[in-house]
C-alpha cells in the first residue's frame, strides 16, 4: 500500500505504522513536530518500509490539509490509503472548567478530522477509491458521564465516517471506523485502568487486519465491542446512577 498517516508520531498510530513498514508498504507520515516526524520515519525505514516521506500537517489548521496531502501524492507516487489517528484528549472535568481546552479538543476531534477527510476523500475518489481509515472512539457510542464533551466529538465523527461508507463504498471508497476502547498510551497516562484495557501493539494488529479486509467499523481491542453493546441497551435512568 502507499499510505499517507497523521498521528503516527505515538501511541497506536506508531504502533500501526510499524506493521505497515513490516509489510514493505510506503508510507508518508504527516504530523506537527519536525522533530518527532523525521524520528519516526527513521524508525520506518529501519523497520523495513519501501519508502518513507514527510510533511508538516497540523490538525488545528485545516488551511494546510490539501497542500500536505498533494505533496503527500507527489512524494508516494499517488496514494491508496489515508489513515488519521490524531486528535485531542480531556477528561470531563477539564473540559468544563476549561473553555479553550474544550474548544481545541471539539474543532479537532470533529470539525477538522472531517474536513481533513473530505479532502483525502476527493482525491481517493478521483482515482477510483482506496482505504480511508479514522480513528474515532467507543467514547462516542454512549453519553457517558465522564466523556460528555470528548465523546460527543467521537459520536460526531462516527456518524459523518458511517455516512462516508453508505454513500461512497459503491464507487471504491472504503471507510473503517476505528473504535478503540482503553489503551495504554500517552494519552491515557494518569487515568484509572478500566477492565479489557489494551496494549498499543496488540490493538494496532486488530486494525490492521480490519483495515486490510475492508470491515466497516472495528472495536480495539475486540472485548469493547461486546462491552458497548451492553452499555447501549442500559437504560437512561440506569445512567444517570453510573459513573463510568
Amino acid at each position: 500500500m502507499k499510505v499517507v498517516t497523521l498521528g503516527a508520531t505515538r501511541g497506536i498510530g506508531r504502533s500501526l505504522a510499524r506493521l505497515l513498514a513490516a509489510r514493505g508498504d510506503s508510507i508518508h507520515v504527516l504530523g506537527r513536530n519536525q522533530e518527532d516526524i523525521a524520528k519516526c520515519a527513521e524508525d520506518l525505514k529501519v523497520r523495513g518500509a519501501a519508502k518513507v516521506s514527510t510533511g508538516l500537517c497540523d490538525l488545528m489548521a485545516p488551511s494546510i490539509f490539501g497542500p500536505a496531502l498533494e505533496a503527500a501524492d507527489a512524494d508516494l507516487g499517488g496514494f491508496d490509503t489515508v489513515i488519521l489517528s490524531a486528535g485531542i484528549f480531556g477528561t470531563q472535568n477539564e473540559l468544563a472548567e476549561d473553555r479553550a481546552r474544550a474548544a481545541a479538543v471539539l474543532t479537532a476531534n470533529f470539525t477538522n478530522t472531517v474536513l481533513f477527510c473530505e479532502e483525502a476523500r476527493v482525491r481517493l475518489l478521483a482515482r477510483g477509491g482506496g482505504r480511508l481509515a479514522v480513528f474515532s472512539s467507543v467514547a462516542g457510542e454512549r453519553a457517558r458521564k465522564p466523556v460528555v464533551i470528548y465523546g460527543s466529538t467521537k459520536a460526531g465523527l462516527s456518524a459523518y465516517l458511517e455516512g462516508l461508507d453508505h454513500l461512497y463504498r459503491a464507487q471504491g471508497l472504503i471507510t473503517t471506523t476505528v473504535k478503540p476502547g482503553f489503551v495504554r498510551t500517552s494519552m491515557t497516562q494518569g487515568l484509572k485502568e478500566p477492565p479489557f484495557a489494551g496494549d498499543p501493539d496488540d490493538v494496532a494488529k486488530t486494525v490492521l487486519s480490519a483495515i486490510l479486509r475492508g470491515a466497516p467499523v472495528v472495536y480495539a481491542p475486540s472485548m469493547w465491542a461486546l462491552v458497548m453493546m451492553v452499555i447501549r441497551l442500559l437504560p437512561r435512568a440506569v445512567m444517570r446512577r453510573v459513573t463510568f
